[in-house]
């Protein structure tokens, strides 16, 4: 899962990307992503790992959310809505 927030950033938008791809579509089709996060003092770093996903074009329209507890202790969770 990783330990920080940008780590755990990273894992989750691996893992959007592996769904879009089992689609047939790709992360790159991403028209809103939903961040939660318990520490939004945190955003920097995680925006940096969203960024790295996005490269060449701009990014898909975002929400970042702080919210007081994630499942399994988690500290970022990531949706998406991707067109197909």
């Amino acid at each position: 899962m990783g330990e920080t927030a940008p780590e755990q950033a990273r894992r989750c938008l691996e893992n959007l990307q592996a769904v879009c791809e089992a689609a047939g579509a790709s992360l790159a089709r991403a028209v809103r992503l939903t961040v939660y996060m318990t520490d939004l003092s945190e955003f920097a770093a995680v925006n940096e790992v969203y960024g790295s996903f996005f490269p060449g074009h701009e990014p898909p329209a975002r929400v970042a959310v702080e919210v007081s507890a994630l499942p399994r202790g988690a500290l970022v969770e990531i949706d998406a809505i991707v067109a197909l």
